[in-house]
C-alpha cells in the first residue's frame, strides 16, 4: 500500500482535507477547538476537543456531507504569515493554539496560516488551491487520544480519514481495508473459538 506522508501529492491532498474535516467540524459544532491534524502514512487525523459532545461512527457520515457541501462551495485556500503576536490575538480564544503559538520561542517567528472561507488554521502547508480539489475522501474511524499524549491532559476526539485523487483509488483503498479487516488474527481466532 501507498505511504501517503511521502507521496508528494497525497501528502498535500491529506493535509488539506484535514482542513476540510476540521471546517466542516466547525460548522456542525461551532464550539470545536482544535489541537493537530498531521498527514499520517494511512491518511491524517485531526484532534478536536468537542466539549462534552461524544463522537461515534455514526456521526461520520454527516461530518463528510458538510465535508462535500464545503468541497462543492470551491472555497479558496489562502495562505497567511502572521506575527506571534497576531497568531496569539487571532487564536486567544483557544486555548489548544495558544499553547502552539506559545512554544515558539522566538517574538519575531513569522507563523503561518490557511484560511478557506471562515475556517482559519496555524500551518505550515503547502495545501492545494481550493476545497474543489478535494472530493475523493472517506472519514474512516473515530478515537480518543489525550491532549499531547498525556493521560494527566484531557482526552480529545481523534477523527480518521483518507483522501484521493481519484474515485478508483479511493474505492480500491477501502477494499483494501475491508479485505484487511478479513484477515485480522483477532477476528479470526474468535470465529475459531481458538481465543
Amino acid at each position: 500500500m501507498i505511504n501517503i506522508k511521502e507521496n508528494e501529492k497525497l501528502n498535500m491532498l491529506n493535509h488539506s482535507c484535514a482542513h476540510l474535516l476540521a471546517h466542516a467540524v466547525k460548522h456542525l459544532y461551532p464550539s470545536a477547538k482544535f489541537w493537530v491534524g498531521p498527514v499520517i502514512e494511512e491518511g491524517f487525523y485531526y484532534d478536536i476537543d468537542l466539549g462534552d459532545k461524544s463522537l461515534t461512527e455514526e456521526d461520520l457520515p454527516l461530518i463528510e456531507k458538510e465535508m462535500k457541501k464545503i468541497s462543492k462551495d470551491d472555497k479558496l485556500i489562502k495562505r497567511l504569515e502572521i506575527s506571534k503576536k497576531e497568531a496569539l490575538d487571532m487564536f486567544k480564544d483557544d486555548v489548544y493554539k495558544v499553547d502552539l503559538i506559545s512554544r515558539m520561542e522566538d517574538p519575531d517567528t513569522i507563523i503561518s496560516a490557511y484560511q478557506q472561507e471562515d475556517f482559519i488554521d496555524l500551518c505550515r502547508g503547502p495545501h492545494v488551491n481550493s476545497t474543489k480539489e478535494l472530493k475523493y475522501f472517506k472519514l474512516l474511524k473515530v478515537s480518543g487520544a489525550y491532549w499531547k499524549g498525556d493521560s494527566k491532559n484531557k482526552m480529545l476526539q481523534r477523527i480518521y480519514g483518507i483522501c484521493f485523487e481519484n474515485e478508483e483509488e479511493l474505492n480500491e483503498y477501502l477494499v483494501f481495508l475491508e479485505e484487511a479487516k478479513k484477515r485480522d488474527h483477532k477476528k479470526l481466532g474468535r470465529e475459531l473459538n481458538m481465543f
